[in-house]
């Protein structure tokens, strides 16, 4: 990703979902808040966050109160277009983790920015011979998403990486965001990939 150094604090584009490392996110941004967030990231070459909601709404003002997890992912922007008057569609890849290191605050426009701190990327591992068919499991879902023109992720597919490997099933699994989250915020990717072939056995997607 661009060494371009991180803005701080960074504006943050809090979401009902939990981004991984590595992922394509597209996304389609229409509040004047995000628009001049995305005008200023483009303008700057530096990344936004993308932070899962707790509680509340990403979008709109509403009475209920904001709580944000403590720890997201960066998101660079690669694509915009735009389709029509105050909107764009973005095409962002996702970058490092980072953990909020001070309360978020909200500007006066409605945007939410922190103080952060940006985490290792997951080390190198190669699945062992034990994830075998976790790994054709995952190679097979996407020979199938392509054959549907619907594959959702960016090439190179890493598949002898251990942490590539569990970031992707696990955009794919019909997991809970908190579930999500807590995977994502593990350290050791064998970890991650070691728990998502549990659920894969018991969910008799893949045997042995």
């Amino acid at each position: 990703m661009s060494a371009v150094p991180m803005p701080d604090p960074l504006p943050l584009f809090p979401l009902r979902m939990v981004l991984f490392p590595d992922a394509v996110l597209g996304l389609k941004v229409f509040e004047a808040r995000y628009l001049d967030m995305v005008s200023e990231c483009l303008r700057t070459r530096q990344p936004f966050g993308v932070i899962c909601l707790q509680q509340g709404s990403e979008a709109g003002r509403t009475a209920q109160p904001v709580a944000l997890e403590a720890v997201g992912t960066l998101a660079h922007i690669d694509e915009v277009d735009a389709e029509q008057a105050s909107i764009l569609s973005l095409r962002c890849t996702a970058g490092q983790r980072f953990r909020i290191s001070a309360p978020p605050q909200q500007r006066a426009g409605g945007l939410w920015v922190a103080s952060v701190q940006t985490l290792p990327p997951d080390p190198l591992r190669v699945p062992g011979p034990a994830m075998l068919q976790t790994v054709t499991a995952l190679a097979d879902a996407i020979r199938k998403l392509k054959e549907r023109e619907a594959e959702p992720f960016a090439a190179p597919y890493r598949l002898d990486d251990a942490g590539w490997v569990a970031n992707r099933w696990c955009e794919l699994l019909p997991i809970s965001l908190p579930a999500r989250q807590k995977l994502m915020e593990l350290s050791d990717p064998m970890i991650r990939l070691s728990l998502v072939d549990g659920y894969l056995r018991d969910k008799k997607v893949v045997f042995g």
